[in-house]
């Protein structure tokens, strides 16, 4: 959620007093009554031409209302850390989400008493505890991405923290995610007060805070108990809302992008790029077009260890290949490039509109979670090598080549809407 609200909406303080201000404002939209009518220019992107590392970092602060979401606990911790690159031509998006139990060297960082804490071992959301001091937001985020900057070679850019109450103003503020569950989910009341049927689900701010948080239960992998599949879920969510953004073309009308600006105000402490409005709106515009295809969720490989006495996760070897990747601003496989789509166009002769229509293949009804034909994932038609039969008429004469088929469908995420 920290995504949504950093790449659509922002927030900041610091931006309070001038929102607070234009929501004072009438508001007088012309269209249709004006003849001729000069449109505000589009908003510019201050991050033109170069990638974007965002560190999102989720905390579990409980104070004011996020104690009345989670219970009562002092100190602060990081739940949940996402690295998310925007690549730099802004054709792709790749989600990692960094496991809190994985052991990393965390380095020195600085408290907020000016004093500087010494490296030690420990587990990932360690970092965020103890940069804070226990009183500091701003040191915690600090050290998580002094941590993130050493243990993944890619160098954070930008970060925003948000709140568990923050979820909630974000989510509202949509009008609700909608989600498609492969089963009945049922949370610990012990872990977090959610129950849901299979199907499609409306989640609201409330419900949508306490799908991100439950660990344990039945269905969607809730028997597991894990960190691991919470984040698959997590990941389903964050895909589902941008995905919901973007097909109601929330990007696309800067009017709105700002009320919604608005309405999130307070969900977020960031960095003052990510802070200002503007810059925000300009950035959240530079994705517009942005094929959803192409927003990918990457796993870090792990396994189970132990060290002392502490059970945790390291990473598999793997996990480097993907930060460099990340670090060179190179897209992983699944992303499809403009100048990488196949020449032939299915509507010179295969049915179909090109890249395969949204929620289906409109050459084989198959679901937008697409299917394997042929040894070759296709967008409608199977591929291969072809028999005469095929290929041939009677008098000997070659059919002309049928067009390649367009780029198969996305496998959608489990609990994600066609």
């Amino acid at each position: 959620m920290s995504l949504v609200g950093v790449m659509a909406f922002g927030s900041a303080a610091a931006a309070t007093a001038y929102h607070n201000a234009i929501s004072q404002i009438e508001v007088q939209d012309l269209d249709g009554l004006v003849a001729e009518q000069v449109k505000p220019k589009d908003p510019s992107d201050p991050f033109k031409d170069e990638p974007v590392n965002l560190l999102l970092m989720g905390t579990d602060i409980r104070d004011g209302s996020n104690a009345d979401i989670g219970g009562t606990v002092s100190g602060m911790r990081s739940d949940t850390t996402m690295l998310v690159h925007i690549s730099a031509d802004r054709e792709w998006i790749e989600i990692v989400s960094l496991p809190r139990d994985t052991f990393v060297d965390i380095p020195s960082c600085q408290l907020p008493d000016g004093s500087q804490s010494q490296p030690y071992r420990d587990k990932f959301n360690a970092s965020f505890e103890v940069g804070s001091g226990s009183t500091s937001l701003k040191h915690a985020a600090a050290c998580t991405i002094n941590t993130v900057n050493a243990i993944t070679g890619v160098t954070v850019t930008n970060h925003a923290v948000v709140k568990m109450n923050g979820v909630i103003d974000v989510v509202d503020a949509l009008g609700g995610v909608k989600m498609c569950l492969p089963e009945a989910l049922h949370g610990d009341p012990r872990s977090a007060r959610i129950d849901l049927p299979a199907g499609e689900n409306r989640l609201d701010g409330k419900t949508a805070i306490q799908f991100l948080r439950v660990r344990k239960g039945t269905g969607m992998g809730l028997e597991m108990g894990s960190d691991l599949t919470r984040i698959e879920r997590q990941q389903a969510f964050i895909n589902a809302t941008l995905r919901q953004i973007l097909s109601a073309e929330t990007l696309a009308d800067p009017t709105k992008t700002f009320r919604l600006i608005n309405a999130a105000l307070g969900s977020l402490s960031a960095d003052p790029d990510i802070a200002d409005p503007g810059k925000v709106a300009g950035l959240a515009w530079s994705l517009r077009e942005i094929n959803k295809r192409n927003i990918v969720m990457t796993k870090i490989p792990v396994y189970d260890t132990t060290e002392g006495t502490a059970s945790g996760i390291g990473w598999g070897p793997e996990a480097a290949e993907i930060f460099q990747r990340m670090a060179a601003d190179t897209p992983p496989e699944s992303v499809v490039l403009p100048e990488a789509e196949p020449s032939g166009s299915p509507s010179a002769g295969a049915g179909g509109t090109e890249g395969g229509t949204e929620g289906g293949d409109a050459g084989t009804g198959e679901t937008d979670e697409g299917t394997e034909t042929g040894g070759t994932e296709t967008g409608g038609t199977e591929t291969g090598d072809t028999s005469s039969e095929e290929t041939g008429t009677s008098d000997g004469a070659t059919k002309p080549e049928t067009p390649k088929p367009s780029p198969s469908p996305e496998v959608l995420l489990d609990g994600v809407c066609a």
